[in-house]
C-alpha cells in the first residue's frame, strides 16, 4: 500500500503552493493561484454540505479542458466524493447511460453538452452545474442550489469571517482503500466500463511522478489531452496540482499549428502526448525538410549527417518551447519511422505503457534509458508476465499485478472476473514480450490479431505504421476478408487538391504504387491484397485509436 494518502497530497500541495499560479484557461482571462484554486474548492464543499451529499455521492464531470473542470474534480475527491469524468466526446445516449449508472447526484458540465442531453432522462441527477462560471444550469424540484449559489461569496465570509487562508485547508480523512474515481473507458471493442480505481491507485501513478521528478514546483505544462482520459490526468493534472505545478489548459483540439503556437508561448516542462500528436508534427515539419534531393544526399555523408541531425534535433526541440526535459508518449502504438527518426536524431523523448485499468501506468524508463521499440520498463510498484497459450509461442498476453491495478468494474462482477485471472492478475488484452531487464515490448492487441492460413501471427498495427508514412494516404486499416488482408485508405484529399492532381485518375496509379512498396517491404503471409479507399476519416477512440469493430465487416465495393 502506497504510504502517502492521496487526498493529503493536495491538502499539503495547496497550503505550500498558496501564491504559486495554478490553473490557467489557454488563450483566455481565467487565472487561478494554488490559493484561488483552494478557495473555490471551499465554496464547492459549502454546496455539498448545504445539499447534504455524503462519503462515496458520484459526481460527474464532462467537458473540455479547462480550470473548472480541475476545481470540479479536486472539490469532489477532497470532499470524500467519488468523481466520474466523462469523454466530452461521448454521443449523448452513452453520456446518458454513464450518468444514470454510475448513479451520479451531480454534474459538471459545459454549456453546449447540457443543451444536447434530455433531462427527463437523468432522474437521478439533484443539480448541474455549468463549467464556465458555476452557475446552476438546472435543479431537481425542492432543490435550492440556484439561490444558494447566487450567493456563495456571502456563505464563504460566513463560514470564514476572517477570510479563507492556508491554514483552513482542511479536507476529509479518507483512507488510500476507497474507490474515488469511476473511469468509464471507450474501448475500441465498444463496450464502455465503469473502472474503480481507489485512492491507492491514483497516488500510485501520482507518487511515481513526484518521486521521479517528472514535475517540480514551479515547473509549467500544457495539457491538451483528455483529462477525463487516465493517462493526461494522472501526469498533466494530478501530479501537476501535487507538486506545485502551473498548468495551461488548452481546451481546444491539438492541430498542430494550435499546439506549436501553445508550446511556443507556454515553454512547458515535460510533454505527455500520444502518438498522432507526435506523428502529424513529424509529417509536417521534419518529413518535407528530410526529403527533399539536397538533404538526402547530405544525409548519406557520415559526420555531415550527425551535423544536420543536430541542427533539426534543435529546431524541433526549440519549436516545441526549447524548455523540456522530455516528451512521454503513450496511449497507442508508435510509428516504427518516426520513432526511429527520433531515435537516430538523439530527440529526448520516451514511449510508456499503461492501460486505464491502471490509472494507467505500467512501464515507461527516462528518456536517456529508454531502450527503442520498447514500451519502457515495468514500475517498480507494479509486476508484469507473458502469458502464453503454447510453449513456443512468438508472443503472449501482458498480465499484471500491483499498486496501480483497479479494484474492478463498478456494478459489472463479470466483466472483472473475466479480466482477472484466476491467481489474480489483470489481462491487458496486449500481445507483447518483457526482456530480463523488465522492458515491455508490445506487438499488438490480441483482439486484432489475425492468424494466416500457414498459421503464423500477424499484426495488422504493424502493417498500418508502414502504410501510413506512404505518399498520400492520412490514415490506414487492415483486415481480414475472405482470408485475405484488404487495406481500407483514407487519403490525403488535401495534398491532392493542392497539387492538382485528379482524385480518380491519379489516385489508382498512387495506391498501386503503393501496394506495390508495401508488398516489397513486408513478409509475405504480411502482404495486402489490395487497398480499398475510404471516404471519411475513421471514427476513434479518445485516445485517437481507430475503433475497429465498426469496420470489420465493411463489405467490398
Amino acid at each position: 500500500m502506497i504510504k502517502e494518502n492521496f487526498i493529503k497530497l493536495y491538502e499539503n500541495s495547496f497550503r505550500e503552493n498558496w501564491d504559486l499560479p495554478c490553473y490557467t484557461d489557454y488563450g483566455e482571462e481565467e487565472s487561478y493561484t494554488y490559493g484561488q484554486v483552494a478557495e473555490e474548492i471551499a465554496k464547492l464543499h459549502l454546496l455539498f454540505k448545504h445539499c447534504s451529499l455524503r462519503r462515496g455521492d458520484k459526481i460527474a464531470v464532462i467537458g473540455k479542458n479547462n480550470s473548472r473542470w480541475c476545481i470540479a474534480y479536486m472539490a469532489t475527491i477532497t470532499y470524500g466524493g467519488i468523481v466520474v469524468p466523462i469523454l466530452q466526446d461521448f454521443k449523448p445516449n452513452d453520456v446518458h447511460h454513464i450518468i444514470n449508472h454510475s448513479e451520479s447526484i451531480f454534474l459538471f458540465t459545459s454549456d453546449n453538452i447540457w443543451d444536447n442531453l434530455e433531462e427527463e432522462r437523468l432522474p437521478g441527477l439533484r443539480c448541474v452545474l455549468s463549467l464556465t462560471d458555476f452557475r446552476c444550469l438546472h435543479q431537481r424540484d425542492g432543490e435550492t442550489v440556484q439561490k444558494f449559489m447566487r450567493y456563495i461569496d456571502n456563505e464563504l465570509h460566513e463560514a470564514y469571517p476572517h477570510g479563507f487562508h492556508k491554514e483552513d485547508v482542511q479536507y476529509t480523512t479518507l483512507g488510500n482503500d476507497k474507490v474515488m474515481l469511476l473511469n468509464y473507458t471507450s474501448g475500441t471493442t465498444g463496450f464502455s466500463k465503469g473502472v474503480m480505481l481507489t485512492g491507492n491507485n491514483l497516488a500510485g501513478n501520482v507518487t511515481f511522478g513526484i518521486r521521479t521528478e517528472l514535475l517540480k514546483k514551479g515547473d509549467k505544462v500544457l495539457s491538451f489531452l483528455p483529462l477525463a482520459h487516465a493517462y493526461g490526468c494522472a501526469f498533466d493534472f494530478l501530479t501537476a496540482t501535487a507538486v506545485g505545478t502551473h498548468v495551461t489548459l488548452l481546451g481546444k483540439a491539438p492541430s498542430p499549428k494550435i499546439i506549436m503556437k501553445a508550446f511556443e508561448e507556454v515553454k512547458p516542462n515535460l510533454i505527455i502526448t500520444v502518438p498522432l500528436v507526435i506523428e502529424k508534427i513529424y509529417k509536417n515539419i521534419i518529413q518535407p525538410l528530410i526529403s527533399k534531393k539536397g538533404m538526402k544526399w547530405a544525409l548519406s555523408i557520415p559526420l555531415l549527417d550527425v551535423q544536420i541531425y543536430g541542427q533539426i534535433r534543435k529546431r524541433l526541440i526549440d519549436a516545441l518551447g526549447g524548455r523540456f526535459k522530455e516528451i512521454i508518449i503513450g496511449g497507442a502504438a508508435m510509428n516504427p519511422e518516426v520513432e526511429d527518426f527520433f531515435h537516430k536524431i538523439k530527440f529526448p523523448f520516451t514511449i510508456g505503457y499503461g492501460m486505464t485499468e491502471c490509472g494507467p501506468l505500467i512501464s515507461y524508463s527516462p528518456w536517456n534509458e529508454f531502450i527503442q521499440t520498447s514500451s519502457g520498463k515495468v514500475l517498480d510498484i507494479m509486476e508484469a508476465r507473458v502469458y502464453k497459450e503454447t510453449e513456443n509461442a512468438e508472443v503472449g498476453e501482458i498480465q499484471v499485478r500491483g499498486e496501480n491495478v483497479m479494484v474492478g468494474y463498478y456494478k459489472n462482477q463479470e466483466a472483472t472476473k473475466e479480466v482477472f485471472t484466476n491467481d489474480g492478475w489483470l489481462s491487458t488484452g496486449d500481445l507483447g514480450t518483457i526482456d530480463a531487464n523488465g522492458n515491455v515490448f508490445i506487438r499488438g492487441r490480441s483482439k486484432t490479431m489475425i492468424l494466416s492460413s500457414n498459421g503464423q501471427n500477424i499484426f495488422p498495427e504493424e502493417i498500418e505504421a508502414r502504410l501510413n508514412n506512404m505518399p498520400f494516404i492520412h490514415e490506414s486499416l487492415v483486415i481480414e476478408r475472405n482470408k485475405k488482408l484488404v487495406a481500407l485508405v483514407y487519403p490525403e484529399y488535401e495534398t491532392l487538391d493542392s497539387l492538382g492532381l485528379n482524385h480518380t485518375d491519379h489516385l489508382k496509379t498512387i495506391m498501386d504504387e503503393n501496394l506495390k512498396n508495401l508488398n516489397n517491404s513486408v513478409a509475405s503471409y504480411e502482404r495486402v491484397s489490395q487497398i480499398q479507399l475510404y471516404p471519411m476519416e475513421f471514427e476513434k477512440t479518445p485516445k485517437k485509436s481507430i475503433k475497429r469493430y465498426l469496420y470489420d465487416s465493411i463489405a467490398e465495393d
